[in-house]
C-alpha cells in the first residue's frame, strides 16, 4: 500500500478561522477515512459551512492545516487551488448550469480525455445514478430529486478523494429525500470516497453517517457513532440536541439524585444543583393499582398513536411539570387515565444545572 491509500481521505488539524474579529472555528480537528461518511452536525451559525469551505479551498486558511490523501493542501501562506484538491462539492442549490444539457453538466467536471471520452464518463455516472434517460434534457425540466442526482454525478466526475456536501437534501420532500439520500450513500461508499456532510438535522445525521462530529461555537464538542452520541451524551447540549428530552431539576446528595420516578447516579459534590435529562422512551408507564408502588403518579392528558408507538403527555402529581413518554402502542394509554411512571437509568442523564443546553 502507498502512503496515499493508507492516509486519511481528509484531515483538518488545529483549524481556526475568524470573520473580522468574530471567531468562527476554534482549533478544530477532524479526520475522515476513505469510504467513511462523517456528518458535521450543529445549530445554525456554529461554523459547519465555514469548515467545509476551508476544506474545499473556498476560504483561505488562517490557522492550522488541511491534508487530502496524505498531501498537505493548505496552511497559512500556502493553498492548493480548489480545482486541484481532488474534492467534489455539492451544495443545497445544486448549481447546475441552466444553459447546458444534463450530460454536458456532468462532462464539465471530467478532467481527462477528449470530448467524446468525457461524455462517455458522464454517461456512465448518470447510468449509475439512474438518470441516464435525462442526458439530453436541460436541468429545468428535471425534478428536485433528479437534479440532485445530476449534481452528484457532476461532483463525482473528476474522481474526487473527498466529497463535501452542504445540506444537499434539504430542498426535497421527505419521501423523495429518503430515497435520494440512500442512493447517494450507496454510490459514495461504493467509490470509497471520504465524505463530509454538513447538516443541522440530527435525524439525518444519524441515518447517514458512520460518525457524527457535533459542533458548537466553532468547536467539536463530541464525536462518535450515532449510538454513542444518543446513548452516552457528554453534555447537556449533546443530550438535548438529539431529539426531545424531559428535564427535571434536582440536588446531588451522596453521589446520587432522587426523582419521583427513581434515583440516578450523580457524581457531583453534595448540594450541587443538577438537571436530569430523560428521553421519552426512557419513561415506562404502568396502570395504577390500589397498591403502593415505586414511581410517580400521573394523569394522561394527551395520547397520540404513531404506528407501533404511542406519544403520551403526562401531568404528574409531583411538582415536576409535564412529561412526555414514548411507549409501545397497546390501546391502554387513554386520556384521563391514572398511571405510574418509572424511569430507565440507561436513557437518563445527569449534568450540573449550570451547564448550558
Amino acid at each position: 500500500m502507498t502512503a496515499e491509500t493508507t492516509a486519511p481521505g481528509l484531515l483538518l488539524a488545529g483549524v481556526s478561522h475568524r470573520y473580522e474579529r468574530e471567531p468562527v472555528l476554534c482549533g478544530l480537528d477532524l479526520e475522515i477515512a476513505r469510504g467513511e461518511i462523517t456528518c458535521l452536525l450543529g445549530p445554525s451559525g456554529c461554523g459547519k459551512t465555514t469548515c467545509l469551505r476551508v476544506a474545499a479551498g473556498l476560504e483561505p486558511i488562517q490557522e492550522g492545516r488541511v491534508d487530502i490523501a496524505g498531501a498537505e493542501v493548505a496552511r497559512p501562506g500556502f493553498s492548493v487551488p480548489p480545482e486541484r484538491r481532488r474534492v467534489g462539492l455539492m451544495f443545497q442549490d445544486y448549481a447546475l448550469f441552466p444553459h447546458l444539457r444534463v450530460i454536458d453538466n456532468v462532462a464539465f467536471g471530467v478532467r481527462d480525455g477528449d470530448k467524446a471520452a468525457k461524455r462517455r464518463t458522464a454517461m456512465e455516472l448518470l447510468t449509475r445514478l439512474g438518470v441516464d434517460g435525462y442526458a439530453k434534457d436541460f436541468p429545468h425540466v428535471l425534478s428536485g430529486g433528479e437534479q440532485q442526482r445530476v449534481a452528484l454525478a457532476r461532483a463525482l466526475a473528476p474522481h474526487p478523494v473527498v466529497m463535501l456536501l452542504d445540506e444537499p437534501f434539504s430542498g426535497l420532500d421527505r419521501r423523495l429525500r429518503d430515497r435520494v439520500r440512500n442512493d447517494t450513500l450507496d454510490v459514495l461508499r461504493e467509490l470509497s470516497v471520504a465524505t463530509l456532510l454538513v447538516t443541522h438535522d440530527s435525524e439525518e445525521a444519524m441515518l447517514m453517517s458512520d460518525r457524527i462530529a457535533l459542533m458548537r461555537d466553532g468547536a467539536i464538542v463530541q464525536s462518535g457513532t450515532a449510538s454513542e452520541l444518543y446513548s452516552r451524551p457528554e453534555s447537556a447540549f449533546a443530550a438535548s440536541f438529539f431529539g426531545e428530552v424531559n428535564v427535571i431539576e434536582g440536588t446531588a446528595q451522596g453521589g446520587a439524585v432522587a426523582t419521583p420516578m427513581g434515583t440516578l447516579a450523580a457524581p457531583y459534590k453534595d448540594g450541587c444543583q443538577v438537571s436530569v435529562f430523560i428521553r421519552p422512551e426512557g419513561l415506562s408507564l404502568e396502570e395504577k393499582t390500589e397498591y403502593e408502588a415505586a414511581g410517580a403518579e400521573a394523569e394522561i392528558v394527551e395520547s397520540h398513536m404513531l404506528g407501533p408507538t404511542c406519544l403520551v403527555r403526562l401531568k404528574p402529581s409531583a411538582e415536576i411539570g409535564s412529561l412526555t413518554a414514548r411507549v409501545n402502542y397497546t390501546g391502554l394509554w387513554k386520556v384521563g387515565k391514572r398511571v405510574r411512571i418509572r424511569l430507565d437509568p440507561e436513557r437518563s442523564f445527569v449534568f450540573p444545572a449550570s451547564q448550558e443546553m
